[in-house]
């Protein structure tokens, strides 16, 4: 019989295997990133949307296209030019949409807004996709659906205000938008975020309150580690999303109105939080790990369900814990109201169910008024006051 041959197998560790894994991923991901930006910077680009201009200036009367160049010439001038420049169109072309300047302080000098507003609009106008060179959206009260495709070629963009419209989702291009500091698309109709929004890693303030069926959050948000205020209330969470456990540097979140039965024990990775909605939620408890979160100030929870709560963090005289308890003589029409909302999620899309903010507003102003306060009301009762004009 040969000699047998012994054979020398490597043994790794795991976690070993998976750092390289990941580190390969991380590279394969910047090299396609580098690619696409190469690709974006390219002539082709400029040259394409410099044609496309061209072919949308012939559909023009001239009075048209003089209006137009007048609009677009202010791309090209200095922050100096642009606090002394007019803005000139007709103004039955004007109506709702328009560029304006900031004028308030020496900061916003050269600072220039889109503002669209009105239920009359359900498409961006044209001539949006030749002003680049915005640092501000505000779009409000409008029928859009859809936001553009060319909204990729924006990167100057830093504040996308887009509240109470009919946005049904966010396009994968607004992961482009690298220098975005602000996204506010609360009381539309998304189900879903994109996990490319994850690429804004700018982004200070996300707000999604009041959409239609959302859900969940993609775990890519997690790379959001400037994120300051969070705000995903009226939704159909049933747990808080583990990106959000992952944002480090996270202030306020506002979870209020969702289906919340627990909060995790994990809670204190959020070590900078600072303010904390969970009201209008179905929680019997909270964890006793919020009592390690040493810059907690201000609590705010619904009285009727909760049976326990940390000695410490509602005596800490730091802290402001505030209480919110529904009217009895509401309860009954809150439980009809909840059968008439299961009714409407099943009914079909045309009779979808449009949410209402001034709820919110009215709640964040009561407690907007107990920030300058030394103390508290333990408890507070909610009245609903209706009237016949």
């Amino acid at each position: 019989m040969g000699l047998e041959k012994k054979l020398d197998v490597p043994v790794y560790e795991l976690s070993l295997i998976r750092g390289m894994w990941e580190t390969r991923a991380k590279k394969y991901r910047q090299k396609q990133k580098k690619e696409q930006e190469r690709i974006e910077k390219s002539a082709l680009a400029r040259i394409d949307q410099e044609w496309q201009y061209r072919i949308y200036c012939k559909t023009l009367s001239s009075k048209e296209r003089n209006l137009l160049h007048q609009y677009l010439e202010r791309s090209t001038l200095t922050n100096k030019q642009l606090c002394t420049s007019e803005y000139i169109t007709e103004p039955e072309q004007q109506q709702n949409h328009n560029v304006q300047q900031d004028h308030q302080d020496n900061q916003d000098q050269g600072k220039l807004h889109f503002q669209l507003e009105g239920d009359h609009w359900t498409d961006f106008p044209k001539e949006l996709q030749w002003m680049t060179y915005l640092k501000e959206w505000h779009v409000r009260g409008t029928k859009i659906r859809h936001l553009p495709e060319y909204l990729a070629l924006f990167t100057q963009l830093t504040v996308l205000d887009m509240p109470k419209n009919a946005i049904a989702q966010l396009p994968p291009e607004i992961g482009k938008l690298t220098g975005l500091k602000e996204l506010n698309v609360s009381y539309n109709r998304l189900f879903k975020v994109p996990p490319e929004l994850g690429n804004c890693e700018n982004l200070e303030r996300l707000e999604l309150a009041g959409n239609f069926n959302l859900s969940e959050l993609p775990f890519e948000l997690s790379s959001l580690k400037r994120l300051t205020h969070l705000d995903i209330a009226e939704n159909r969470f049933v747990s808080i999303p583990i990106c959000a456990l992952r944002m480090s540097s996270l202030q306020q979140l506002d979870l209020s109105n969702n289906s919340l039965t627990d909060l995790p024990q994990d809670m204190d990775r959020l070590e900078q939080l600072v303010t904390l909605f969970v009201h209008k939620n179905q929680l019997s408890y909270l964890p006793h790990c919020l009592t390690n979160i040493s810059t907690l100030k201000m609590i705010v929870v619904s009285g009727d369900e909760l049976t326990c709560i940390p000695t410490k963090l509602c005596r800490n005289p730091e802290i402001k814990f505030i209480r919110l308890c529904d009217n009895r003589a509401n309860s009954e029409k809150k439980k009809k109201k909840e059968k008439s909302k299961r009714r409407r999620w099943r009914a079909p899309a045309e009779e979808e169910e449009v949410k209402d903010s001034r709820e919110k507003e009215c709640i964040q102003a009561y407690i907007d008024t107990l920030t300058d306060r030394d103390t508290v009301p333990f408890s507070t009762t909610k009245v609903s006051i209706s009237c016949e004009l």
